[in-house]
């Protein structure tokens, strides 16, 4: 069998990875467009802050190991076309500017996305960065780390902009976020999000919410951000208003993509096209909340459902128990994590749900150093079924977080929750963790 896979980073490499431990026989050729595979890009921001000061830990096998498990593995190659009707396709060497064609019997496609750059005036100065790939990563550490480069701008008030400004902040530089919407992170509740920004702002992070940028200003190089409501200095300019699905080659191949683009598949992979696979920030995943193909790019979703279209693409019919949305992010001295749906989610899905949001702590006050804990539960009302939770706080809240994840995923009610088993020990927790507490007051905020 002779697998062709389009993309090279976390969802492809582990379908191909999967295949070729499954079916030895199998002919499997990968075709990349950049020059690195199978990487961790949300080192990223990271690496820009020095805080890891090796990109290559980032990359989890090099092209040479693929190559021993018996691959063929073309970086600089550009996928520009799919033919399903003579299962072919159209290949541009990017290095030698040349465009061949090759076959296939199977086909996987993870070609994950791209970052949304809208036409701004003066969008083609120089020092206007994005944040995507280990060569924008490389290139963005390069130029923040001149010695003029002080002042920086970021646009978009999402997870990669808002670790990139604690990357700045670690750097000593003068930050300032541009966000459109009301406030960040929008993937969070407004509970949440407040909390998380009194901290950038206490770190000395100017926060400009509800303001739309309109464009650059410079003499060659970006000196200034023009918005609907003023100007403000930048020496460095980061774009992260958002990512798209990289699908704009799969235009008039038949293959469904849904309204943003991203491919439409079922819960083994497949799309609507026999022996045409597709997995990872390109495609939809099924939501095991919603219980409905969902648009969440992130690697975790990544590696399973890559994982899962290797074993399907070698015969078997494993199909995915789907994804929760389960994110965190760092944001300075607190740390945030959302699973399940959101209460605006519940809102648009016209749930019948509760919600509690309480104020607890990480360990007994008796034992030194005790860090608050915030806590917001999204429950079904009728059977207090935890439908989602979001968590922020110095310390423990991701991995509170995870407990409710699995919850969630078991579809546990609160009432169950509140009196699982939890470890106890001073330095750790409370005789009544925070999770406790959260999911008991479901049930006292109903009495």
């Amino acid at each position: 069998m002779k697998l062709l896979v389009i993309g090279g980073v976390a969802a492809s490499m582990s379908a191909a990875s999967k295949l070729s431990r499954m079916d030895k026989d199998a002919e499997i050729t990968v075709y990349e467009k950049g020059p690195v595979l199978s990487y961790g890009a949300c080192g990223l921001p990271y690496y820009v802050s020095g805080e890891n000061d090796d990109y290559t830990k980032m990359i989890a096998r090099t092209k040479e190991q693929f190559e021993e498990r018996g691959m063929e593995i073309h970086p600089n190659h550009e996928v520009v076309q799919v033919i399903p009707e003579k299962k072919e396709i159209v290949v541009k060497d990017l290095e030698n500017n040349r465009t061949f064609s090759d076959s296939y019997d199977k086909l996987m496609i993870g070609t994950g996305t791209f970052p949304v750059v809208p036409p701004f005036k003066g969008g083609e100065l120089d020092n206007i960065h994005v944040l995507k790939t280990l060569g924008d990563g490389i290139q963005l550490k390069e130029a923040v780390n001149q010695q003029d480069i002080h002042n920086i701008v970021i646009v978009g008030g999402g997870y990669i902009g808002i670790e990139v400004a604690e990357a700045m902040g670690t750097l000593g530089k003068n930050i300032r976020v541009i966000e459109m919407a009301d406030r960040i992170m929008q993937a969070f509740d407004k509970e949440i999000t407040d909390l998380a920004e009194e901290e950038l702002i206490k770190q000395g992070v100017k926060l400009n919410l509800g303001e739309k940028v309109e464009g650059f200003k410079g003499d060659g190089r970006v000196e200034a951000v023009q918005t609907d409501k003023g100007t403000y200095k930048a020496d460095l300019v980061l774009m992260s208003i958002g990512v798209k699905p990289a699908t704009k080659f799969l235009e008039g191949s038949g293959i469904l993509l849904a309204e943003n683009g991203a491919v439409i598949i079922d819960r083994e992979m497949r799309t609507n096209i026999e022996d045409i696979y597709s997995a990872g920030d390109c495609a939809l995943v099924y939501n095991k909340v919603k219980e409905e193909n969902d648009y969440i790019p992130l690697g975790t979703n990544a590696n399973k459902t890559g994982r899962l279209a290797g074993a399907n693409l070698a015969g078997n019919h494993d199909k995915y128990v789907g994804t929760l949305g389960s994110a965190a992010i760092k944001v300075f001295d607190l740390e945030m994590g959302r699973t399940g749906i959101s209460e605006s989610e519940a809102a648009d899905l016209a749930i019948d749900y509760t919600t509690v949001f309480i104020k607890s702590a990480d360990h007994p006050g008796y034992y030194p150093n005790q860090t608050p804990l915030w806590i917001k539960l999204i429950c079904e009302k009728r059977t207090r079924r935890i439908l989602g939770a979001q968590a922020i706080g110095n310390k423990g809240a991701v991995l509170r977080i995870d407990i409710f994840a699995v919850a969630i995923h078991n579809n546990m009610t609160a009432d169950d929750l509140g009196m699982v088993d939890l470890c106890y020990a001073p330095p750790f927790a409370g005789v009544w963790d925070a999770v406790h507490i959260a999911s008991n007051a479901v049930k006292k905020g109903e009495e």
